[in-house]
């Protein structure tokens, strides 16, 4: 079995929250959600279990952070195509996210742009040529 990855995200708004991850490409799975989580896959093996803080808290002692001022982790989707790309940014800033927080990725191998989620949660959408990535020297440094 292809080992899968869940992110859980604490969310202040649960059908808000929803609504802008399906906006910008995940599925609902109703098998895992109610009114204190929606389960959110963006592919077979990765999904997004959105929580109420109530139940983000039964899973951790420690104060959730807000994802507005501060960061704990950075998220990042691939993209089929520079154009998947902006397609998806563009659906997230539709949606109610804030387009690129974060700066651009350009280079000739790879490019990347960035969405803020409404409960600031930062997500990085980038697209790369993987043929062409090890003929870059300064792959290293990126």
């Amino acid at each position: 079995m292809p080992k899968m990855i869940f992110v859980s995200l604490p969310v202040t708004d649960l059908r808000r929250a929803t609504a802008f991850y399906e906006a910008v490409g995940a599925v609902k799975n109703p098998q895992f959600c109610d009114d204190t989580a929606s389960c959110m896959a963006f592919s077979e093996a990765i999904y997004v279990m959105l929580t109420t803080h109530d139940k983000f808290r039964q899973f951790t002692p420690k104060p959730i952070a807000d994802a507005r001022t501060s960061n704990q982790v950075l998220l990042c989707l691939s993209a089929d195509s520079r154009d998947d790309v902006d397609d998806i940014v563009g659906k997230a800033e539709a949606a109610g996210g804030v387009a690129d927080p974060g700066p651009k990725d350009e280079y000739s191998f790879m490019y990347g742009r960035s969405f803020e989620d409404p409960d600031g949660h930062m997500w990085g959408v980038n697209w790369m040529d993987l043929s062409a990535a090890p003929l870059q020297p300064d792959l290293a440094s990126v």
